[in-house]
């Protein structure tokens, strides 16, 4: 894809913000903004949008080509350490994307290698997945949509067996998950050990924008992958086109409501970057509907970019990718930046621009 002029200046800005944030919050991982000033909610360790952090510092570093920016993403990244064994599936968000970025650096190369092997030591096969955990409270054995992506492309990290036990878990999710009807699913299950049964949550709701996402996410990230691929027992291709039709998502919204149940509800602009961000690397994928996902990515980073970036003038920072939905259930953060928000919509940005090649992120 060729670069256009609103995708360059949409990426200088979010870098500009990037330099901002990064003097603002120090040491610290920034989790969401407030959309009136831009003074970042923090967090000392990341929490579970860490990695984001860390892969925005070194997509800032290909930006400039600054050793200075190179050796801050480093001392980010390492501080990540910490999560390597952590009881938690979100470790696929932490330490694949705070990793993938890092071209060249041994260090990150080796925490994304150890932290590979932790998940695949992690794998229950009984339930078939590296389980959710317990690291933020609540049932351990779970299996959530938000522990899919990242984790499969990690798993991959660790070889042979890592490949297959990303399959395995991504099958599991997707049996759990996206179902055979047209009605969305319950984006998280409990495994009762008891009895090897499947129970649905009430939380997160049935619909949730970035559920979609984070799945058709993972199932493009599989489909970059023949080693996962080749362990699947799903039909990746018709579970990709299934969500599609099911999220509307080629045609319906260019950003969606963050409850599909509450359509007149807060957007999730961050939704819509990771959306834009699967559906340009399914168009990596040969399929009757590649250069719809292409067409589609565009024009969802181009919308983030005109009606959601805040500009010079605006009287806030510039760069900042407004109308997030933390959780709207909560009534948290549901009009902010998010952290992961700013990734995404800068991973498009800079696949547009040339500066990464979107599939091995």
């Amino acid at each position: 894809m060729s670069s256009t002029d609103w995708a360059d200046r949409a990426l200088a800005a979010v870098m500009a913000r990037v330099v901002a944030t990064g003097a603002q919050v120090g040491a610290r991982f920034p989790l969401y903004a407030d959309p009136r000033d831009g003074s970042w909610t923090t967090t000392g360790r990341g929490s579970w949008a860490g990695g984001f952090w860390a892969g925005l510092l070194w997509l800032r570093a290909r930006y400039s080509g600054h050793d200075a920016d190179r050796r801050a993403a480093a001392e980010c990244t390492a501080r990540l350490e910490g999560w390597t064994g952590a009881d938690t599936a979100t470790r696929g968000l932490i330490l694949w994307y705070g990793t993938a970025l890092a071209e060249g650096d041994e260090e990150a190369t080796a925490l994304a290698g150890r932290a590979a092997r932790a998940c695949l030591q992690d794998f229950d096969p009984e339930a078939g997945i590296v389980p959710w955990g317990g690291a933020f409270g609540g049932p351990r054995m779970l299996a959530r949509v938000d522990g899919v992506p990242g984790m499969v492309p990690l798993l991959v990290r660790a070889g042979p067996a890592g490949a297959a036990i990303a399959a395995a878990h991504l099958d599991r999710h997707l049996g759990l998950c996206l179902g055979r009807t047209g009605d969305p699913r319950p984006p998280a299950w409990q495994f009762d050990e008891a009895d090897g049964t499947w129970s649905p949550l009430e939380e997160p709701r049935p619909g949730w924008s970035r559920g979609r996402a984070w799945l058709l996410l993972a199932i493009a990230d599989a489909l970059l992958r023949p080693d996962v691929t080749a362990h699947s027992s799903a039909n990746l291709v018709e579970a990709a086109e299934r969500l599609m039709a099911q999220g509307d998502v080629v045609t319906g919204r260019l950003i969606p409501p963050a409850e599909g149940a509450d359509p007149d509800g807060p957007l999730d602009t961050s939704a819509a970057a990771i959306t834009a961000v699967a559906l340009l690397k399914l168009a990596r994928v040969p399929g009757a509907w590649t250069d719809a996902c292409s067409y589609r990515g565009v024009a969802i980073l181009s919308r983030l970019a005109e009606a959601h970036l805040s500009r010079e003038g605006d009287g806030l920072p510039a760069g900042m990718l407004l109308d997030g939905c933390y959780d709207a259930g909560k009534g948290l953060a549901v009009r902010h930046e998010l952290v992961w928000g700013d990734f995404f919509l800068a991973l498009g940005l800079a696949s547009l621009d040339g500066l990464v090649d979107i599939t091995r992120v």
